[in-house]
């Protein structure tokens, strides 16, 4: 009864406790599925952030070209 009673306590999980998750699956290419590593990670990472940023200071420096040339109309 004891060994029983020993099963049933270690199947019970604790209030708070974590259950066991399974492994993350590595990130895969789509192109030829292996795994990318954190170097080509961080280089996507900047290109985008690089991206981001000069699109972002073409549309403000677009914005500011109107508000120069509305100023200036007679």
């Amino acid at each position: 009864m004891t060994a029983a009673k020993d099963a049933a306590e270690d199947a019970v999980q604790p209030v708070g406790t974590p259950a066991q998750s399974p492994a993350v699956p590595p990130v895969l290419s789509p192109v030829d599925g292996t795994v990318r590593d954190e170097k080509s990670k961080r280089k996507a990472a900047l290109t985008r952030a690089a991206i981001y940023i000069a699109g972002t200071h073409f549309f403000a420096f677009f914005v500011m070209l109107l508000f120069y040339l509305g100023s200036h109309r007679h």
